[in-house]
């Protein structure tokens, strides 16, 4: 079952409310526990909280604190925007949720209101947050007093820019319609949305279009003099009690609300008097203008009286009052149980309940984005906390990724090196960093020196190593991180920020050695493109590998993919899809994938295809029709270290992606090479990434 849903508007006013608590209803009775959560809100007066969350956590009684359920008021997210920190405001909600998700079996997201400063970048503001979280959307779109085709085209819209980024849109109702377009709009919906999303219309409610009497209260920041018990009265209309009693009771309707200057005796009491007589309709309130307030005698004759409606003072005039009732937009409260009911009640009969929650049950994600890839790495490290040793210890990028790391308690940490010279370079960074708790180890006067060097000694002298020579060898920083590993002493090691490939893996292929039954060790990179993240491989090692090396290279990179939560759908690349090629380089590509259906017939794997037929589905579907890979794969072997290594480079550049790697595979124990111009963002996540090999280990 789909852990969450996106509920997103399309404009103001929608009643995204109703879709939330019909939403909660239906989720309730599918699961146990339901969260709920609103990635931003609207800025709320001190001492108060947002309504939204007030209301559904408090009628569906969730187990959740109000702070919990949000991320970010408006204001706040329009002032990080300013400073260009979107990522800040991205990976901060992916954190609130993920918390929620944790805890429940079901997360309701509702998105923005569309309302005040920030408002025209919401809409792809919702897009975005819904997308990196891996979840499909529900639309609803406002029909007040809008053509057939204005609204369907409204909502086509918004479908339209969900699926565009990836996002599956599995709902979209038009909301407030008028009850003799209802099936019209159906129709316009089925015609123009895919059969596979469901659609609905709920017709306008004047329960749920009309403020109470509360609202209108606190709109007014009226004071309640009488009637306490019925805020809850829905106000039909409203007129002003300015003309004779005799006049004035003739224009009365049903739930009226009067409004009358507070010295205006009479037509208070005629009012109150019209509402309990059966020739009269019944009123929702009255409101008194001017902060004036009846006499003492009046006053005296309210409080005798039995059945008193809503009496309530406001400092403003009536001219003013009057103005700023028309321009109050209802809401719905949690102590309002009739709207809420009313909501629900709306919601199951005029949306395809049943059939949204079979969706909800089978909706699958299609991949995964590379923000909520690096916040499930982090997790996961953070998760059994590992060792991991970095033998380039004074390198500035590793000391800026290793504080990093270290502050949001990730890994343990050791720097080889000089610890004078790593402490003054800490210094010089000013990283804040108190040596006293950092684990900083110099080979040449390790207590573990004679050791390590007697176990190489060991492990190496029948390829004409003898005990000096192990010594020396032991200096480097390279041979004593591979041994710490190799010991037990570290469960992983990052290095080549300053040292090449060789002179960092040559140790760990002299003995730390691959696993059993994996004879070639390879690389892959994990390429975080905008919408998803793939899987490179070999782009850093093998330079020509053969046909069984190729696809020894593609079943570990597919373990890999597992094991990182990805899918594998492999791609054996070559210049030629299908039968078509000949040559040996494609038959190469070709025997390579005839080996790993005979090895793993579990997996899928498509070879020899071109790229563009392997990411592009139309053109996969032209090239290879038949294909459970072409279109959407999400592994890809290269069929030598050139093709492989230029193109992960030119993807990197040309579309902005974060290749996270290489990270090695079928070595014993985790030992991962970085590229002499690695960032600090590279060094953090191949950390990660290591600490989670030695998890699997």
């Amino acid at each position: 079952m789909s852990k969450a849903i996106y509920v997103a508007t399309t404009e103001p006013n929608s009643g995204k409310s109703i879709m939330s608590l019909g939403l909660m209803q239906l989720l309730l009775g599918k699961t146990a526990k339901v969260g709920y959560f609103r990635p931003i809100i609207d800025d709320y007066a001190k001492d108060s909280i947002d309504n939204h969350i007030d209301t559904v956590l408090t009628y569906f009684e969730v187990d959740q604190k109000f702070e919990d359920a949000f991320a970010y008021t408006r204001s706040q997210v329009v002032q990080l925007k300013n400073m260009d920190k979107d990522n800040e405001i991205l990976g901060h909600i992916i954190d609130k949720y993920k918390a929620i998700e944790d805890r429940f079996d079901f997360v309701l997201v509702e998105g923005t209101d569309f309302s005040g400063e920030g408002a025209i970048i919401e809409w792809d503001i919702n897009v975005l947050i819904a997308k990196n979280l891996g979840i499909p959307a529900a639309i609803v779109a406002n029909g007040v007093a809008k053509p057939l085709q204005e609204l369907v085209g409204n909502l086509y819209l918004a479908y339209d820019s969900f699926t565009e980024k990836g996002v599956e849109v599995l709902l979209a109702v038009a909301n407030k319609v008028q009850p003799e377009n209802l099936k019209q709009v159906v129709t316009g919906l089925k015609k123009k949305l895919p059969e596979k999303v469901l659609v609905g219309a709920i017709p306008l409610n004047t329960v749920l279009g009309s403020p109470t009497i509360q609202e209108i209260s606190q709109h007014l920041s009226g004071k309640v003099l009488f009637g306490s018990d019925y805020l809850n009265n829905q106000v039909g209309g409203f007129s002003v009690g300015a003309m004779q009693l005799r006049n004035y009771i003739t224009h009365l309707k049903k739930d009226s609300l009067v409004i009358t200057p507070g010295d205006r005796a009479d037509i208070i009491l005629g009012a109150l008097q019209a509402n309990i007589s059966s020739n009269y309709p019944n009123l929702s309130g009255i409101i008194l203008t001017g902060g004036l307030l009846p006499e003492e005698p009046i006053i005296k004759l309210i409080e005798g009286l039995s059945d008193i409606i809503p009496i309530i003072s406001v400092a403003d005039g009536t001219f003013s009052v009057t103005n700023r009732i028309g321009t109050i937009k209802p809401r719905i409260y949690a102590d309002n149980k009739e709207k809420i009911i009313t909501s629900i009640q709306e919601f199951e009969k005029h949306v395809p309940v049943n059939e949204l929650a079979e969706r909800l049950i089978t909706f699958q994600a299609e991949g995964i984005t590379p923000r909520m890839f690096q916040y499930n790495l982090l997790k996961r490290a953070k998760s059994i906390k590992k060792h991991i040793v970095l033998p380039e210890g004074s390198d500035q990028r590793i000391l800026m990724a290793a504080k990093k790391l270290l502050d949001l308690n990730a890994v343990r940490i050791t720097l080889l090196g000089d610890p004078k010279l790593i402490e003054a370079k800490i210094t010089e960074l000013d990283l804040n960093w108190d040596t006293a708790n950092l684990n900083i180890i110099d080979p040449k006067s390790s207590p573990n020196f004679l050791d390590y060097a007697n176990t190489l000694y060991k492990l190496r002298k029948d390829k004409n190593v003898n005990l000096a020579m192990a010594k020396d060898l032991m200096e480097d920083v390279s041979y004593y991180g591979t041994m710490m590993v190799y010991k037990g002493h570290a469960d992983g090691m990052v290095s080549g920020a300053v040292h090449t490939t060789q002179h960092t893996i040559r140790p760990a292929l002299q003995f730390i050695k691959t696993r059993p039954a994996v004879s070639i060790v390879s690389s892959v990179f994990f390429m975080c493109l905008p919408n998803r993240v793939t899987i490179f491989g070999d782009c850093a090692i093998n330079p020509n590998p053969t046909a069984e090396q190729l696809a020894e290279i593609a079943i570990s990179s597919a373990a890999t993919s597992i094991a990182f939560g990805i899918e594998p759908k492999i791609a054996m690349l070559s210049y030629s899809s299908g039968s078509s090629g000949v040559g040996a380089d494609v038959d190469k590509v070709r025997t390579a994938t005839e080996i790993i259906r005979r090895k793993r017939p579990d997996l899928k794997v498509e070879g020899p295809i071109q790229y563009d037929a392997a990411v592009d589905i139309n053109v996969g579907r032209s090239k290879l029709p038949d294909s459970q890979v072409a279109g959407q794969a999400s592994v890809f072997i290269f069929p030598d270290l050139n093709t492989g290594n230029n193109t992960y480079k030119a993807v990197q550049r040309e579309t902005g992606a974060l290749a996270i790697g290489p990270m090695l595979q079928g070595l014993n124990r985790p030992v991962n090479d970085l590229s002499r111009g690695c960032t600090v963002d590279d060094i953090f996540n191949t950390v990660i990434i290591t600490a989670i090999q030695a998890q699997d280990l």
